[in-house]
């Protein structure tokens, strides 16, 4: 068994899983954002009580740039105080386990990579819609992190600039799906506006407000596939999140490349999108498989060595 976490910006999901990714146990804990040390403590009590001598390690999937070799995060995404902090180090000396971490999106790219709807492509992009925007490019059948261990994080993709006030509009926020939820369950007054459920039965009711807010996020998101595509020219995009399982969400981001290819009769790119297979879990799926990865790797240079 492994113990597999999964750090977001709303929830911190954790599972124990297989080798062979069969999910035994899976729970999640509201996560704390302030700092390090309440961080931690959600970390520990997740960890805490486990029966830690049947476990082979802990797998991590966390936002910001992660250097998967030393177990470093770096900037941290929505956790800011994560930056130049070794999560996997600091786990591993304190319940003296093998520990990995990898970043979110890339976790997602793992997954569909390992078992899902990309295996079978040799170039991919697959993007989780959360919090913010986490990304993993595969080009040739391989993870790609770039010289700065920076690809795929496309929530730092500026659409544009304001010269005057040097505002910029980013990827990131302009497609944040929390956000979005909140903005159309505050305007049809829920008592909870993050209640996803409530929110896409006006959606898929066609409401009004709803539908005008959704659109333009299914805009926003359609303008950054294309530019992708044309960047990349990837054989594929997977979409993942918890709402990429909302059917109504494919079907209008399909709608809105149609859209923005009428605005303009110059674009000749038609990108090819479906749904992550594991959905909501790629997270976990991907962190289990970059855990195994890393561990094939050191057994065949022990090996070699």
């Amino acid at each position: 068994m492994y113990l597999v976490l999964d750090i977001g910006g709303t929830f911190v999901k954790y599972a124990l899983m297989s080798s062979s990714g069969d999910i035994v146990h899976k729970d999640k804990q509201p996560t704390r954002r302030t700092n390090l040390q309440e961080l931690e403590e959600v970390l520990y009590s997740i960890i805490d009580g486990r029966e830690l001598s049947s476990l082979q390690g802990i797998a991590i999937s966390c936002p910001g740039t992660i250097d998967v070799e030393t177990g470093i995060v770096y900037h941290g995404g929505f956790f800011p105080f994560l930056h130049e902090v070794n999560l996997a180090k600091l786990l591993a000396d304190r319940y003296n386990i093998t520990v990995s971490i990898e970043n979110d999106g890339k976790c997602a790219a793992l997954a569909e990579l390992w078992l899902g709807s990309v295996k079978h492509a040799k170039d991919s992009i697959v993007l989780v819609l959360g919090s913010g925007i986490g990304a993993g490019i595969i080009v040739g059948g391989k993870l790609q992190r770039g010289a700065n261990l920076s690809a795929g994080e496309v929530s730092y993709i500026m659409s544009k600039i304001d010269p005057v006030t040097k505002e910029a509009t980013y990827f990131g926020l302009d497609c944040s799906a929390v956000r979005m939820v909140q903005q159309i369950g505050e305007k049809k007054g829920l008592q909870d506006p993050t209640d996803g459920a409530a929110v896409f039965e006006f959606i898929n009711q066609q409401d009004p407000e709803a539908t005008e807010i959704f659109n333009n996020y299914c805009l926003n998101i359609a303008v950054q596939i294309m530019n992708l595509q044309y960047i990349l020219d990837p054989e594929l995009f997977a979409i993942g999140g918890g709402i990429s399982a909302q059917p109504v969400l494919l079907e209008r981001l399909a709608w809105a490349i149609d859209e923005l290819k009428q605005m303009n009769p110059f674009h000749k790119a038609s990108p090819k999108i479906t749904a992550c297979t594991f959905r909501n879990d790629a997270n976990l799926y991907g962190a289990l498989y970059n855990f195994l990865d890393r561990q094939d790797k050191r057994i065949r240079t022990t090996s070699q060595a």
